[in-house]
């Protein structure tokens, strides 16, 4: 059995669902952070069969946890301090989400406008839809 060893100080991602972990790296920018990230893919689990964890050794608040919320709402973030944890937070859909998604409707300005930021707003929580703030495009969340 693999065995990865505990943080001291940072967060781990936990319960993301199976094979979306470099998708989420990407998207957090973690690429970009000097800091320790382990990567930890199909890992067994009970509630969910398979996941994947992250564990990053720095801050929570240099992340977007909007971003993270908007990927995957049922995400755990532990937050680790001399470690162990000592929080953990709950992601909520946010109400609005910039440069995440794109808009695909060709006649949207942000098509004509390239330096104008994507933005999206949570229109129907139940059913997880988006739409852009210019043109109204729709975005089903749990298409991705």
């Amino acid at each position: 059995m693999l065995n990865v060893g505990k943080i001291e100080e940072g967060f781990v991602l936990d319960h993301i669902k199976a094979g979306t972990s470099l998708s989420i790296y990407r998207h957090l920018q973690l690429d970009k952070l000097d800091c320790t990230v382990a990567i930890i893919k199909n890992a067994r689990s009970n509630k969910m069969g398979k996941k994947d964890i992250l564990k990053v050794e720095c801050d929570v608040d240099m992340m977007d946890l909007d971003v993270l919320a908007f990927i995957d709402h049922n995400i755990t973030v532990n937050i680790i301090k001399n470690g162990e944890i000592v929080e953990k937070k709950e992601l909520i859909l946010p109400k609005e989400i910039k440069n995440v998604i794109h808009c695909k409707n060709p006649r949207c300005i942000t098509s004509i406008e390239q330096g104008l930021p994507h933005i999206f707003v949570l229109s129907d929580e139940k059913k997880e839809i988006y739409r852009c703030k210019y043109c109204e495009e729709k975005f089903d969340r749990r298409s991705l």
